[in-house]
């Protein structure tokens, strides 16, 4: 549910309704609440395909609290996460009481509006900065004294103040990819010395099995074999991208609706096909004829190793015992 509060929106979190929560996933959001509970930011940091922004929004839910969604880019500027002065009031006055005199006054000023960071901080919501590493550095300098000192300094006049004091009910939770990643910067040590990270890293194989058979509604025994074939190619370190649970989704997706009889099996060339074609472009950036050998080599032999026997059309089942 979403409200408006002066243009910008407010978010009521609440999970998707194929959200997946098995003991990993469960470990990360307990951890992220406790130290959400003792007063301080957390930093989900991962490659993507690892759940972050998920489960922040899933952690958002929990605390109960409006949310304000703020998502990184170059172009961000400290004004576009606190506010500025923008447009201007103008009043005008028209005095015709004498017919053939006409006198006309104006004032023009400009106005204050708050942005998104400066409603989360002053009315104590949950802020997700979702890949806060894409912003440049200087424009996040502004969340130093929010995290430190509990205050927020507004960079011009607002309302006759020049800062802002944190609600004690506000949280923030940040989302990045590793700073190899393109169009990342680096943050600045004393932004993330401030929040506490929690790396990512893959999921573990019965929580790949649950998402993908959530997402895709295929049999969990079929699911299975897909999730080997990503797991040994993920293990073999030959690839650009190391490939996550969105490309199991992919496959099986991508099984689901085709038209044809796709069996989950090795002498299944239409099955062959779609895991190849989607983890060569998953691990590979620029697409080395090299790479994608060593690639499709790799798949070929955990299609051969996991999937000698087919079954015939995966079967498609809501999968069980797995929160909605």
């Amino acid at each position: 549910m979403e409200r408006d509060t002066e243009s910008i929106t407010i978010i009521e979190p609440r999970a998707s309704r194929d959200f997946v929560e098995t003991p990993f996933v469960k470990d990360i959001i307990k951890r992220s609440m406790n130290y959400i509970k003792a007063g301080f930011p957390i930093h989900l940091r991962g490659i993507s395909g690892t759940g972050k922004t998920t489960m922040a929004l899933r952690i958002a839910e929990l605390l109960g609290k409006p949310l304000v969604i703020i998502h990184g880019d170059e172009e961000m500027t400290t004004s576009n996460l606190v506010g500025g002065e923008t447009g201007y009031h103008l009043r005008r006055v028209r005095d015709n009481f004498i017919h053939s005199v006409l006198k006309v006054e104006e004032d023009a000023s400009k106005e204050w509006v708050d942005n998104r960071l400066t409603l989360a901080v002053e009315n104590g919501y949950t802020l997700i900065y979702d890949e806060f590493t894409r912003s440049r550095p200087e424009a996040n300098n502004v969340l130093l004294s929010i995290l430190q000192e509990g205050i927020l300094d507004i960079p011009g006049k607002r309302n006759g103040d020049s800062y802002v004091k944190v609600h004690p009910d506000f949280s923030a939770i940040f989302t990045s990819n590793p700073e190899e990643y393109a169009g990342v910067h680096r943050s600045q040590d004393a932004l993330r010395d401030r929040m506490i990270t929690l790396d990512l890293q893959s999921f573990d194989e019965n929580t790949e099995i649950a998402i993908a058979a959530k997402k895709s509604r295929m049999h969990p025994k079929e699911i299975a074999k897909i999730v080997k074939i990503v797991r040994d190619l993920r293990a073999s370190g030959q690839y650009e991208f190391s490939p996550t649970v969105r490309a199991c989704i992919m496959i099986a997706k991508s099984i689901a609706v085709n038209p044809g009889n796709v069996q989950v099996a090795s002498h299944d060339s239409v099955f062959k096909n779609i895991c190849l074609d989607i983890l060569t472009s998953e691990t590979s950036r620029i697409g080395s004829s090299s790479t994608s050998a060593r690639v499709k080599n790799i798949v070929c032999e955990a299609i051969d190793k996991h999937c000698r026997n087919g079954t015939g059309k995966p079967r498609r089942k809501v999968l069980k015992g797995v929160s909605e």
